[in-house]
């Protein structure tokens, strides 16, 4: 991710609908699987500016990582006391992979070129019993200028999810699509984008604040989806949402060792289409 786009989570993850309904449906699921303590170790790899980290510091032990400077400086300035590091995981913060009860991978997978080799470096590194939360755009149908803007190499499907712990001791325990219920509207705006040939926000990206009545309400048709997570989560139903603008997935690492992998020969590479965006 380019730097102005570390400006836009910057100055809208405190405010805009998606990154606030993110974080309510995070804190939920992860309170399920980890109940509130400051004994309990996060690490929030690839934490950007800083809001996920700083949210989930009031209920629990928290380090953020991220291998951009200004991003780290940014998340300092802006949250004082919540513990950063400008660095790369799992390599810089080993003792803290050890350590951690839950590793948060929230939208960073798509940025990973090869995320087989990084997943699996981190599931190597992580204690028996952790988990792993991971958040990351969903359905190829839906790439356009955004995805270019944030220089994903992919957006996911359930399936090629799945493909990063097949075979690896780790345990499933949520994988489902979410922003379920805005999927139609995206969808719209997406091919809006295509059409144009350009992200309908700032800094070559979708996201801009709307006002105040609409911001709220799209807050809680993202968030409101939470429930059926949690019901996932514990057992008591078997499939969450078979489609969505994002994948959420849940996994446990069990005992086992784990050589971290390059991509499978079976898994073919995964194309870049925003190369090949014009505008019409």
């Amino acid at each position: 991710m380019q730097l102005p786009q570390f400006q836009a989570h910057a100055e809208m993850e405190r405010r805009h609908w998606w990154f606030l309904a993110r974080v309510s449906i995070l804190q939920g699921l992860l309170r399920e699987i980890l109940p509130p303590s400051k004994e309990k170790l996060i690490v929030d790899v690839g934490c950007g500016t800083g809001g996920v980290t700083f949210a989930l510091s009031r209920q629990y032990r928290c380090l953020g990582i991220d291998p951009v400077p200004e991003a780290i400086a940014s998340a300092e300035k802006r949250f004082p006391g919540t513990m950063f590091l400008c660095g790369h995981a799992p390599e810089d913060i080993p003792k803290q992979m050890k350590e951690a009860d839950a590793v948060l991978l929230m939208d960073v997978l798509e940025h990973i070129e090869d995320d087989f080799l990084f997943t699996s470096a981190l599931f190597s590194a992580m204690k028996p019993g952790a988990f792993l939360l991971l958040m990351a755009p969903a359905d190829p149908g839906l790439w356009g200028a955004h995805d270019k803007g944030f220089e994903h190499y992919r957006r996911y499907t359930l399936e090629r999810l799945r493909l990063l712990w097949r075979d690896l001791p780790m345990n499933e325990c949520l994988v489902s699509y979410c922003n379920t219920r805005l999927y139609p509207v995206v969808k719209l705006a997406r091919a809006r984008s295509r059409r144009k040939g350009k992200a309908l926000g700032r800094h070559d990206t979708d996201i801009s604040v709307p006002f105040f009545p609409i911001n709220k309400l799209l807050y809680f048709l993202f968030a409101s989806e939470m429930p059926v997570l949690r019901r996932v989560l514990r057992g008591k139903r078997k499939h969450g949402y078979r489609r969505g603008v994002s994948v959420f997935a849940v996994v446990q690492r069990r005992k086992g060792d784990i050589t971290p992998r390059p991509r499978p020969a079976d898994v073919p590479g995964d194309e870049r289409p925003w190369m090949n965006l014009k505008k019409r």
